[in-house]
């Protein structure tokens, strides 16, 4: 397989990093920040970049730091 095709094939990603503490946050955001996979400070995880996944992160923006990868 060609290097194009494999570039093609590779999904993007976003790594997620809770910067913030959940500690006051409202019960619906600490439940949204532990469907993304993030259990403690400065933990971070890699989801793929998906509408819901984006959707999430945006309900909980300022507790968390994102980046793009791949």
């Amino acid at each position: 397989m060609s290097a194009a095709k494999k570039a093609e094939k590779k999904e993007k990603c976003l790594r997620v990093t809770l910067v913030k503490s959940m500690i006051g946050q409202s019960y619906k955001q600490k439940r949204t920040l532990q469907a993304l996979g993030l259990r403690r400070m400065h933990q971070s995880v890699e989801q793929k970049d998906t509408p819901a996944v984006r959707g999430m992160v945006a309900k909980v923006s300022h507790l968390v730091m994102v980046e793009e990868v791949g």
